[in-house]
């Protein structure tokens, strides 16, 4: 029973760690209008921004566009029944573009870091952002 019980206060301390993360290096920028950290191993979202809904048919989408990056050059891909260009797509990270909106994928070794601009926002300060967090967890092995 403690075991279950400190496994279960681990995850939620991780959940409140990562939330952090978001927060502070993300959200703080006022430069990332949403953002979500998603588990590799499973497909599912770590957790997310207020108010920003990943459905499990984007999370898996996520996944393959770093399995197949050129598909995702050539024919961009959806988001949220938004058509994305696509500016970048490698192994490390995707990005696409939609008038001035934007959704940036970057992947580490446990985690896919999304992340969405708007209008207004500089779409080089999120791109800083997303890739610094996402360089953090590298160093971390995760």
């Amino acid at each position: 029973m403690t075991r279950l019980l400190d496994s279960t206060l681990s995850d939620k301390f991780k959940m409140g760690e990562y939330q952090d993360l978001l927060t502070q290096s993300l959200l703080a920028t006022n430069h990332v209008h949403h953002c979500a950290i998603i588990n590799l191993k499973n497909v599912s979202v770590v957790t997310a921004s207020k108010g920003f809904k990943l459905e499990p048919v984007e999370t898996q989408a996520f996944v393959n566009a770093f399995k197949q990056p050129g598909n995702i050059r050539e024919g961009g891909f959806s988001f949220k029944n938004v058509n994305y260009l696509c500016v970048r797509a490698d192994m490390n990270s995707v990005y696409g573009k939609y008038n001035k909106e934007g959704l940036l994928l970057v992947k580490t070794e446990s985690y896919i870091i999304c992340a969405t601009y708007t209008e207004g926002m500089y779409p080089s300060v999120c791109v800083e952002a997303v890739e610094k967090l996402g360089e953090y967890f590298k160093t971390k092995g995760k």
